[in-house]
């Protein structure tokens, strides 16, 4: 499948596929309607994901790295790309071409130059898991992407600007979001950090816990909505786009 110049489709959770430059790179992809505590609201579209030249991986929590989504995916990843330290869970589960990255080390996919930049988020999953730091990603081709994964501010993001389009996290799955993310508001400060031409809400409404009764859709959307909101008080000049479950724009 050929990727178009550029493409953003919102999968749900911390999961986007980009499209840029005959590449298709998919983020922390989390697709099944139950992963360990949570349920997830809608149908994942995995089956209308396809192929994808590489996944990237910003952390080694459960919500960000499913093994069990990882195989669903059509065919193996050509990559498999994430923090140093947590390979060797891809290559236990079967997933041998992986990249370790530390903060400022690159990798090129395709004709994408992809950098790992810091994250502001505690990993840990649990004592016979891995214990690693989180990373964002800087995409670099004909357009400048930063997915940045989980994380809170932190004033290098200064250093990633500018760029056509931010991907950042605004709400959780739980009743509280604790240190480490960025909720509606100051995900709306890291863009005059950041300064990009558009901004994606990603990390809204896709899953929540188990024994939680499923909100209204108001409800369920209001994070990306407050997002926005923000947004226009604080960076005007960025574009907000509100992605639903399998919607997409095309980045111009």
């Amino acid at each position: 499948m050929t990727a178009p110049d550029g493409r953003v489709t919102y999968v749900g959770h911390a999961t986007v596929l980009l499209e840029l430059d005959g590449t298709r790179v998919l983020t922390d992809p989390v697709l099944r309607p139950r992963v360990l505590h949570l349920h997830r609201h809608d149908s994942p579209v995995d089956d209308a994901l396809g192929s994808v030249d590489a996944v990237l991986i910003s952390h080694a929590h459960w919500d960000h790295l499913d093994l069990k989504s990882l195989a669903l995916l059509d065919g193996m990843p050509g990559l498999v790309v994430v923090p140093r330290g947590v390979g060797r869970l891809l290559r236990r589960g079967h997933f041998p071409a992986v990249a370790e990255l530390e903060v400022g080390e690159s990798v090129e996919i395709g004709r994408l130059t992809v950098t790992a930049t810091p994250a502001d988020h505690k990993v840990d999953r649990g004592p016979l898991g891995v214990h690693t730091h989180a990373l964002g990603y800087r995409l670099a081709g004909s357009k400048r992407i930063y997915f940045a994964g989980d994380t809170d501010l932190f004033p290098g993001m200064a250093e990633l600007a500018p760029l056509d389009l931010a991907l950042l996290p605004v709400a959780g799955w739980g009743p509280r979001l604790p240190p480490g993310h960025l909720d509606p508001r100051r995900a709306a400060e890291a863009l005059r950090l950041l300064e990009p031409s558009a901004a994606v809400p990603i990390h809204w409404g896709t899953y929540s816990l188990i024994t939680k009764k499923r909100a209204s859709d108001d409800v369920t959307r209001e994070p990306a909505l407050a997002f926005e909101r923000y947004a226009a008080e604080l960076a005007p000049d960025v574009a907000v786009h509100v992605l639903g479950v399998g919607e997409s724009f095309e980045l111009k």
